[in-house]
């Protein structure tokens, strides 16, 4: 139906005659010559109508926006004086000389421009008609031509594509998983992967050495700006290749991404420990494009007349941290100090306490603050050398638990780099390495920080004498402040496995029920392995400068999990449910309700 696409005309194609197809951006009358703007996926081009068309030209003045039209014409160049720089086709225009209306169009609910301000809610119960805007359309191109490059580059190193199952059976994490009832196995059921861990490590047991896949994932979880439930990884596994070459050959493909589709070169990826990165930034994923750091204090804070900073610096599992803001004095308001009070307090921190430094050399009268009285001498001098301050600094701190003080300190210095415009660079990629194994619960139980298949850089001896200390192989690779993938060497070993299981409670017999098929298949020959897993949409939404994975998703999901368009989730025949063996249970209505019923 057509010869050629709308937004790749040029002047080299000035006298061919063309065939388009697309739909309608806009229309204008000009004094009795009619100007259409025609669209598709490759961009937009003007097409010309006169009277002297006759029918053709009375078609073109029926036509309104969207509406789906067929133009035959020829190329021809634009008058000097409207030369449109701003458009690839900007050059040219095509001389109409037919045209047919394939399909009308009713007014759209939204304008499909790039100043619509038109809530997220409409977009996505309208989204095939979001998706025809120029972002959206541009955005998910450059995610087919990103998935284009990493086949590419993983087939080149020896990667073979291979697809594993979508219906399974639970995970260790099997409270976020969607279930899948089985109608021929009567109350039993499936369950969606939260990520292809097991099959690929089995592929690697199976000798297929290196393997990838594009996977679909599922995760039943609160949703943020940088989650889905069902979303999209770039998964990667290999044999015998340790965390250097892993880290090396999925390195060297993020580096052509971005080479080849941005044409950046990202420059070096330093390493930093996991305690590095908790201990100066508070995230075991710093935003190394902000120049602030966190600077404990616990040791100046422990005989202090300020319970606020005593109790945690007397507290093993306290930490008390500042946080220096060169030149805040005359960058923030009190005002905006109190908004980030009450930022910080969204991650558990009680208060946010400062100084500021007018006089550094004046520990009696050059510093500002409520909480200096309680200060002695020697803790507030100490505590400026430590942060290096000069006249017009502000310094904010943080006591509390060590895990409240790093996560409130950490988003509050990301958020005073977007505010105050902080960034030194563009990107600024790193790996984060040296994870511990485990994390300790509030009753002293363990929990894997990855996951239980992850390889600790000690022997089962080791680890069962002192878990909590125990370090892992593992290695995520951090761009911007966000990680983009994360991966490990995985335990290839049944004695090592087993005794990871035991390092978290799981007994024999839960071993046995639940990965007894894991455990033979190391028993077998299974060969040194590793590797990562990129989050796509994440990748994407970097790349493109989205604020969010669901402008990068052709059909994402609400927060709340919802397709508004489809109206998903929905509710299930009597019938279906019969066939399935489930009968749903009615929540039962809260006592008050039932008693004025």
């Amino acid at each position: 139906m057509r010869s050629d696409y709308c937004g790749t005309l040029t002047a080299k194609d000035i006298d061919r005659e063309v065939t388009l197809c697309g739909w309608v951006d806009r229309r204008r009358d000009h004094g009795g010559v009619i100007f259409i703007d025609l669209r598709d996926r490759e961009g937009i081009v003007q097409v010309v109508f006169d009277p002297d068309t006759g029918e053709h030209f009375n078609l073109a003045d029926r036509v309104r926006g969207e509406y789906v039209l067929q133009v035959t014409g020829k190329v021809r160049a634009r008058d000097a004086a409207t030369v449109n720089p701003n458009m690839a086709t900007g050059e040219v225009e095509i001389y109409g000389t037919a045209l047919s209306i394939l399909n009308e169009a009713e007014t759209t609910p939204f304008p499909l421009d790039s100043h619509s301000s038109v809530g997220e809610d409409v977009r996505l119960k309208f989204r095939y008609l979001d998706l025809r805007r120029a972002e959206m359309q541009k955005s998910l191109r450059f995610r087919s031509k990103l998935t284009n490059v990493v086949r590419n580059y993983l087939d080149e190193q020896g990667f073979l594509d291979i697809e594993t199952p979508i219906l399974t059976r639970a995970t260790p994490e099997g409270a976020r998983d969607y279930l899948v009832p089985s109608r021929t196995h009567e109350s039993k059921f499936f369950a969606l992967p939260q990520s292809p861990q097991l099959f690929k490590q089995l592929l690697m047991v199976s000798g297929f050495d290196r393997y990838y896949q594009i996977a679909k994932c599922f995760r039943d979880e609160d949703l943020r700006a940088d989650r889905q439930p069902e979303f999209t990884q770039i998964d990667i596994e290999t044999s015998f290749m340790d965390e250097e070459g892993i880290m090396s050959v999925t390195e060297g493909m993020v580096r052509q991404l971005f080479t080849q589709l941005k044409d950046v070169d990202l420059g070096d990826f330093p390493r930093m420990t996991y305690a590095e990165a908790m201990q100066k930034y508070g995230s075991d994923k710093p935003d190394l494009r902000i120049p602030l750091e966190l600077v404990d204090v616990k040791d100046l804070m422990g005989e202090v007349d300020f319970k606020v900073f005593s109790g945690p610096a007397k507290d093993p599992k306290g930490r008390v941290t500042a946080l220096k803001v060169p030149g805040g004095n005359e960058k923030l308001t009190r005002k905006q100090i109190d908004d980030y009070t009450k930022f910080v307090s969204i991650y558990g921190a009680k208060g946010l306490a400062y100084i500021k430094v007018n006089d550094k050399n004046d520990l009696e009268e050059g510093l500002q603050s409520p909480i200096v009285k309680f200060l002695p001498t020697e803790a507030r001098k100490g505590i400026l050398e430590r942060v290096e301050a000069e006249n017009g600094d502000l310094i904010f701190f943080g006591a509390d638990k060590a895990t409240v003080v790093s996560e409130a300190l950490g988003a509050l210095r990301c958020k005073l780099g977007e505010d105050l415009d902080l960034y030194t660079r563009e990107w600024a990629p790193l790996w984060v390495v040296d994870f511990p194994m485990f994390e300790e619960e509030d009753d002293g139980s363990l929990n894997s920080l990855h996951h239980p298949f992850t390889a600790p850089s000690c022997s089962p001896e080791e680890l069962a004498k002192n878990p909590a200390e125990a370090l892992s192989r593992a290695y995520d690779m951090v761009l911007n402040g966000t990680e983009l993938g994360g991966g490990s060497i995985r335990i290839h070993n049944q004695n090592m496995q087993q005794a990871v299981f035991r390092a978290l409670g799981i007994g024999e017999e839960e071993q046995r029920e639940k990965f007894g098929f894991l455990l033979d298949a190391l028993k077998y020959g299974a060969p040194p392995h590793g590797g990562l897993a990129f989050g796509l949409d994440r990748l994407v939404m970097l790349m493109v400068g989205a604020s969010s994975i669901r402008d990068v998703i052709a059909f994402p999901k609400t927060q709340s999990a919802a397709c508004v368009m489809t109206d998903a989730p929905g509710a299930v025949d009597e019938i279906q449910l019969k066939e399935l063996n489930i009968r749903l249970r009615k929540k039962e209505k809260p006592a008050a309700e039932a008693k004025a019923d």
